[in-house]
């Protein structure tokens, strides 16, 4: 069986009034630090009891979320006024004027001009910028360097493992070819010294067995 309904009006008994807020400020509480979890919003929450107890909440800190919702609220009802828009889109433009004259002159200085009225603490100032600045260069170049020296590294490991392999394979090529000589000789050898053996009574043998042998008759030696 669900609950029923409850009538949202104030409660006459003091005891049951301090233990529903007490209940609901945790809930509430609850649910504000979840939603700035989620939901990445900037929450602030302040409660005061009845008792003049102050509960507060707040993700960043609860001056920050009352400036904020004090520079929205004027930002807002100057949106809402043309006269008020103008004049603060005039003041706008004022601040980024004034910002890109401080950077430009910042620049001039860096490169060394326009160091007039400047005093030693300025000029010890601007030297420790451009020392920080050089050596921040420095170091990108030095990363880049070691990067590229590394890579180098890796290609010329590359290329001494190709020449391994290659020198592998010619190694064994010329076993190949050593082994097709010595089967290719011996071959020879033994063709030549059958081609060589002494037939009795004069007959030979050529290389060629297409060709017709030859049946030749030698004198008879005399005896002694």
């Amino acid at each position: 069986m669900g609950r029923g309904k409850i009538e949202i009006r104030r409660i006459d008994n003091s005891t049951s009034r301090q233990v529903t807020f007490s209940k609901r400020r945790k809930g509430l509480l609850k649910k504000a630090k979840e939603l700035a979890i989620l939901c990445d919003a900037e929450v602030g929450l302040i409660i005061f009891s009845s008792t003049g107890k102050l509960y507060e909440f707040a993700s960043t800190s609860i001056k920050s979320a009352i400036d904020r919702y004090h520079k929205s609220k004027e930002e807002n009802h100057q949106l809402l006024n043309p006269a008020s828009e103008v004049k603060f889109w005039q003041r706008e433009a004022a601040i980024l004027r004034q910002q890109l004259q401080n950077l430009q002159e910042n620049h001039r200085q860096l490169m060394g001009e326009e160091l007039y009225g400047l005093s030693v603490k300025d000029l010890q100032n601007l030297e420790n910028q451009l020392e920080m600045s050089l050596r921040g260069v420095r170091m990108k170049k030095e990363q880049i360097l070691t990067n590229e020296i590394e890579e180098l590294k890796q290609k010329g490991n590359l290329v001494q493992q190709e020449n391994v392999e290659l020198h592998k394979k010619m190694t064994l090529i010329r076993q190949e070819n050593m082994e097709l000589y010595k089967k290719v000789y011996s071959t020879r050898d033994v063709t030549a010294a059958s081609t060589n053996t002494i037939i009795p009574y004069g007959f030979s043998i050529g290389e060629d067995s297409a060709v017709p042998i030859h049946l030749e008759l030698s004198q008879p030696k005399q005896r002694c």
